[in-house]
């Protein structure tokens, strides 16, 4: 496993390009081998600092692209070298999408099986030891990235010299019907919470429901847009500035062509670039594949979101005057498959993964009641993508695990505020 390296100056940083092959499945059982790739900031000065890696949440997201060194970054930097790692399948490691993935459907399906957590632990492992040997670092993870730091704690401890987690502790054993159930609740709270600000928005946003229903819009991207993927935007109101964003969407959708009523094409544009998984079709793949734990969690997922749904009369479909609307929030459902362009090509394979009942465990429960690596995790109160319940639970189950538990934030707390909530963390380990 080479490692290879580039650098470059940015004001101030040293700045080098990581690029480590690894084998595709580090148990041996599948031959092959990816590329990872890790992005290494080091403040002047910071050249002896020790390792911070940053997972970055999803799944399949590529790690961040700072155009500019400030919030969280700016405050690890002042302690650590900080390494953005591209988790497998994303940004510049090996990409798997509709344009490289290849074979039938089930060996497609196959591969994404092993993008997973326990893959992404590896890899940091293999590249650990590519940079530092045998000494351990510092992890500071996001939403998923907390997820695969817990997974890192149960199957890799002695590389961890210390943690940190925001709006990221997963449920050890929960399900994906679970996790769905308790999200769902939380998202009709936060819809009740939107719509009570902007109470003219309900009827706004049922009146384009029905017109979706109804009329034919296609979007910038070739296709009709349909009433229950527009529900979807819902996904932002997991977020400090969701509701703002939502409301100025829904402000003025309508115009009237010769007599006929049709959405404007800017509020189409609009809702095309944000409904639109092509630039992450890795995240819808993958999202219920981070709940299977196999027989651990009840087996396959079996496309938990889109069957929980059911049970919430406030999500039906409904759009008429007297029903309830709810936009929903951060749920895939296996219809989006069939609409969006960039998740067209996958819809087969990602059918065989959501039947998957085999996908390993995860998360070590034993291991991690005897965990002797210093964790800080940040729990939301109110936080619509990682239940509460959840996460108090998995923050007792972690033996010395410090948690901070604040209503200050939504989802994306380390986005909004990422210095004084680093900095929290950190004082919060050290104290």
């Amino acid at each position: 496993m080479a490692l290879t390296t580039a650098g470059y100056r940015i004001d101030g940083h040293d700045v080098r390009e990581h690029h480590l092959e690894v084998p595709l499945d580090h148990t041996g059982a599948v031959p092959g081998t990816i590329g990872v790739f890790a992005r290494e900031i080091v403040r002047d000065g910071g050249a002896n600092r020790p390792y911070l890696v940053w997972f970055q949440g999803g799944p399949g997201n590529r790690a961040n692209r700072p155009d500019s060194v400030g919030g969280w970054l700016d405050r690890a930097l002042e302690d650590y070298r900080v390494l953005l790692l591209d988790q497998r399948g994303t940004g510049r490691s090996t990409p798997a999408n509709r344009q490289t993935l290849t074979g039938d459907a089930a060996a497609q399906a196959d591969y994404l099986s092993h993008l997973r957590a326990d893959a992404i632990v590896a890899d940091a492992e293999a590249l650990r030891s590519a940079l530092i040997g045998d000494e351990p670092w510092t992890l500071l993870g996001q939403s998923f990235g907390g997820f695969v730091i817990t997974a890192y704690l149960s199957q890799s401890p002695a590389g961890v010299r210390e943690a940190m987690i925001t709006a990221g502790l997963p449920g050890l054993r929960t399900s994906a019907e679970d996790t769905y159930r308790l999200t769902y609740a939380a998202t009709a709270k936060r819809n009740a919470e939107y719509f009570a600000r902007h109470p003219q928005d309900e009827g706004t946003a049922r009146a384009i429901a029905a017109h979706l229903d109804a009329e034919e819009e296609i979007l910038p991207t070739g296709e009709r847009l349909s009433s229950r993927r527009f529900r979807t935007l819902g996904i932002s109101l997991g977020t400090r500035t969701g509701f703002d964003s939502l409301h100025y969407t829904l402000e003025d959708p309508f115009l009237t062509v010769d007599g006929t009523r049709r959405l404007r094409d800017g509020f189409l544009d609009g809702v095309g670039r944000a409904l639109s998984f092509a630039p992450r079709p890795l995240y819808a793949a993958l999202h219920e594949s981070i709940y299977a734990q196999g027989a651990a969690t009840g087996g396959a997922t079996d496309w938990a979101a889109h069957r929980v749904r059911e049970e919430f009369a406030e999500f039906a479909l409904d759009a008429g005057p007297d029903a309830p609307f709810c936009f929903t929030g951060e749920h895939i459902y296996p219809w989006q498959f069939e609409e969006d362009p960039a998740l067209v090509p996958l819809r087969e394979a990602t059918d065989l993964l959501a039947r998957r009942a085999d996908l390993p465990v995860l998360y070590d429960p034993h291991v991690l009641a005897e965990n002797q690596v210093p964790v800080a995790a940040a729990i939301y109160h109110d936080d619509m993508f990682v239940p509460r319940r959840t996460s108090l639970a998995t923050a007792d189950a972690i033996r010395g695990l410090r948690p901070i538990i604040t209503n200050d934030y939504q989802h994306d707390g380390i986005r909004v505020d990422g210095r004084n909530l680093l900095d929290r963390l950190i004082r919060t380990l050290r104290r």
